[in-house]
């Protein structure tokens, strides 16, 4: 695909409405032309994991005409399944989402015609694939909380980690919980690790939504 950030930069202005809304229409509509699927997911950490799997498996998403757009939460998701039917660009959509806003995907699709009284099974076959409790948690189950952290002192985190788990806050919870919060702070964080850990897990044991998302 040519310019896949210049198309998630004018949906995301043409998603939001205003006063720009119909010129990045114009621009969507034209690069879309390269495109033959969406795929929705709710942030950046998740774009970088769905990305650097299918790096490890060989794909070109952009060259398969496949783009993954953050859409910056769940609440957002009917909107954008509007601009990507029948009336908008017309192109097969697919997504990711964790497990609590699992609600705000069942219902978008719903009200943009997908069906009614949308199951999880149901989800999965339209090719929306949903994490529990989140990606992370997919992530940490699937390495085991020593593999993470290997990830993390090959990140040279560990030292922080370390000390991150004697907060007040940190010493009555679980090393998977501490795990989890580790990762989701400090901004870049998250991303950063959603790749790393992705490129870690053992080829048999990828989380069985990215698996289903790619597969």
């Amino acid at each position: 695909m040519r310019e896949p950030d210049r198309f998630r930069g004018a949906v995301r202005v043409w998603a939001a409405g205003g006063a720009d809304a119909a010129a990045a229409a114009t621009v969507a509509r034209e690069l879309a032309g390269d495109l033959s699927t969406v795929v929705l997911v709710e942030g950046f950490s998740d774009q970088c994991a769905v990305e650097a799997l299918a790096e490890r498996r060989g794909r070109d998403l952009a060259g398969e005409g496949v783009c993954v757009l953050p859409i910056g939460g769940a609440m957002s998701v009917a909107r954008y399944l509007r601009l990507f039917g029948a009336q908008g660009l017309a192109l097969t959509v697919r997504g990711l989402c964790d497990e609590a806003e699992e609600g705000f995907f069942r219902r978008g699709l719903e009200q943009a015609g997908f069906g009614s009284d949308l199951t999880r099974p149901a989800l999965e076959a339209l090719g929306f694939q949903v994490c529990v409790a989140d990606l992370e948690d997919e992530l940490i189950r699937a390495l085991g909380s020593a593999g993470v952290e290997r990830v993390i002192d090959a990140e040279r985190d560990l030292a922080r980690f370390r000390i991150f788990q004697k907060q007040p806050a940190q010493r009555g919870r679980t090393i998977e919980r501490q795990l989890r919060r580790f990762l989701g702070t400090m901004s870049g964080r998250k991303a950063r690790y959603a790749s790393a850990l992705v490129r870690a897990v053992d080829p048999g044991a990828i989380p069985r939504p990215l698996d289903r998302l790619l597969g």
